[in-house]
């Protein structure tokens, strides 16, 4: 399966070849000015929902729980209607999902790129 959708933190230098760049997280990431991050697009809908967010915190231990949830999440029609917004705005470019999470290995970016594949 092609993955056509990336993810990079938006601390990471933004290159041509992110395509269409999208932050997707509901809060703004912290240490960075407005003026410094590129990105097509803010998604802040397509984040996990703020009690959901809170409940996580980060915590690698809640990390099945949290996937699973937001999964739910994702599944509803409103936010695959969304994501096919999103795949239809990048109008054939890879997508590259910006976030501001620590943790490459456990952050909402991952599940939602999985998510934007399988509609691809």
């Amino acid at each position: 399966m092609t993955q056509h959708v990336h993810i990079k933190r938006a601390y990471e230098e933004a290159k041509a070849a992110d395509g269409y760049r999208v932050l997707v997280d509901r809060l703004w990431p912290r240490g960075v000015s407005k003026e410094a991050l590129p990105y097509d697009t803010w998604c802040k809908d397509l984040a996990p929902s703020p009690p959901l967010r809170k409940w996580f915190g980060h915590k690698t231990e809640n990390w099945a729980r949290f996937r699973d949830s937001y999964e739910s999440e994702l599944r509803t029609p409103e936010q695959k209607e969304r994501m096919r917004a999103l795949i239809k705005a990048a109008q054939g470019k890879k997508i590259t999902l910006v976030y501001g999470a620590k943790d490459p290995d456990h952050n909402h970016a991952l599940i939602l790129a999985a998510e934007i594949n399988r509609l691809y």
